[in-house]
């Protein structure tokens, strides 16, 4: 590299601070002088009498109390020594004499932690893509979030009561962090690491989930945060979830009375709680999931005066089903009630709620709630079933295992794992729908499958 093309990282970082939130650090040449400085409550470019007296203003202004020390050769584009989470001014400065004593331009900066419930990610064109618990670099990685930027807006002002603060420009590819606890030059919740003005920025984004932020919050709580930010009725719902503070969404039902509803990582159905009624959400997580792998938060949501419940899938046919019962919908979903015929109207009514899902998000498959005037969603989950009239899973078994829907769905589990792997199929006998959670469970584990009548 020549003088003309030296990267002097903090210059870039330098211009970047008189417009947006970065986050705060002092900058060193090879002898120790000071060259840039961005801290929270100093002027900008304030000059320290001392290396010793900027760490001391560094480590005072950073939330944690903690620095970074970068390492940089500006004619070498090759990452240099990285130095991560120092709390004590005296050995801040030592590194900084060792790194310059090899002829290295240094950074200090604060330690922005990236487990704090946030995300990080990309806003480019129409598009945010973003993950909790990484830099802006999971975009590079799979089980990245994406949603378009208005609704990528209301979702992160939804779950972190805030707007954040990025470029409005759709041509600036803005690699940003959003944080709970504010921090940065400005002392703000975003931070933005880099800027780039580009050609041709995306403007679809592929909404879909399992993602690493779903995961984060609960699958069950990001399909109905996303059902609430695309216009559909959801009843009103307060989320505890275990990574970051509660927060809340949905629609006044007009009955006072609580559902809990646990919500896992990812589907996994009719396996934690769903109950009628309060209890203490923490003690429910403790109880069903003492490791903290498996439940992500608790919905506490508003009843709805259910005339009609049930569920929706997408067929392989580009068809739907519908099924459901009278009054409120949790046997029929655990396969204590049978499929029952429905009104053509509330019937006419869930399908409408489908094609408006699918318009935005193509193929989905929900949970509904009819209380004769319209239509709540109660769970909303993304992509087509498998199923086609009474076949749950296509394919073919070496041999059919019989399984009474009566001995209920912990021992359909049960079985589901002894026939992983064998190529053993089920065949459930009983009065059960096949949008039902004893459906859900094996269109999940893809064994071939379907429902007869008893005596069939």
């Amino acid at each position: 590299m020549t003088a003309e093309t030296a990267h002097h990282k903090d210059e870039i970082l330098d211009r970047l601070a008189k417009n947006a939130n970065v986050a705060q650090f002092v900058s060193f040449d090879p002898a120790l002088q000071q060259r840039h400085a961005w801290v929270h409550g100093h002027a900008p470019n304030v000059r320290f009498g001392s290396a010793e007296d900027a760490a001391g203003a560094m480590l005072a202004a950073a939330p944690e109390q903690s620095v970074n020390i970068r390492s940089f050769e500006p004619y070498d584009p090759k990452s240099r020594e990285f130095v991560y989470g120092v709390k004590n001014a005296d050995e801040v400065v030592a590194h900084l004499r060792r790194l310059s004593a090899q002829g290295l331009y240094t950074i200090v900066n604060e330690t922005v932690d990236v487990n704090d419930g946030g995300v990080s990610g990309v806003a480019y064109g129409n598009v945010l893509e973003f993950a909790p618990g990484d830099t802006p670099r999971c975009v590079e990685k799979p089980g990245t979030a994406a949603l378009p930027r208005d609704l990528a807006y209301q979702a992160f002002e939804t779950v972190y009561g805030f707007h954040p603060t990025l470029p409005k420009r759709p041509e600036l590819r803005v690699e940003f962090s959003i944080h709970p606890i504010r921090r940065g030059v400005r002392h703000d919740h975003t931070i933005v690491w880099e800027e780039e003005e580009l050609a041709g920025g995306p403007e679809q984004a592929h909404v879909a989930w399992p993602n690493l932020w779903s995961r984060m919050l609960g699958d069950k709580a990001y399909g109905l945060l996303v059902a609430h930010l695309l216009g559909f009725a959801v009843p009103f719902t307060q989320v505890f979830p275990r990574r970051t503070a509660p927060f809340s969404f949905g629609r006044d039902t007009g009955i006072s009375e609580p559902w809990i509803r646990t919500a896992p990582t990812e589907q996994m159905p009719g396996k934690f709680t769903t109950q009628r009624g309060w209890t203490d959400p923490f003690a429910l997580m403790q109880r069903e999931d003492p490791g903290g792998t498996a439940i992500a938060s608790i919905l506490a949501q508003r009843g709805v005066d259910a005339r009609y419940s049930g569920a929706l899938i997408s067929q392989p046919d580009g068809g739907v089903l519908v099924e459901g019962v009278s009054g409120f919908g949790d046997p029929f979903m655990v396969g204590e009630r049978a499929p029952e015929a429905l009104p053509d109207a509330v019937t006419a009514d869930v399908r409408a709620v489908y094609d408006r899902a699918h318009a935005v998000l193509g193929p989905v498959r929900f949970e509904w709630v009819h209380d004769g005037t319209q239509v709540w969603v109660v769970q909303l989950h993304k992509g087509p079933s498998a199923s086609q009239g009474r076949v749950i899973f296509p394919g073919e078994a070496a041999s059919w295992r019989r399984f009474d829907v009566a001995e209920g769905i912990g021992a359909l589990r049960e079985l589901i794992a002894g026939v992983d792997g064998s190529g053993d199929g089920v065949v459930l006998v009983g009065r059960v729908g096949v949008t039902s959670h004893f459906g859900d469970l094996l269109r999940r584990a893809r064994v071939p499958s379907r429902i007869e009548e008893p005596g069939s």
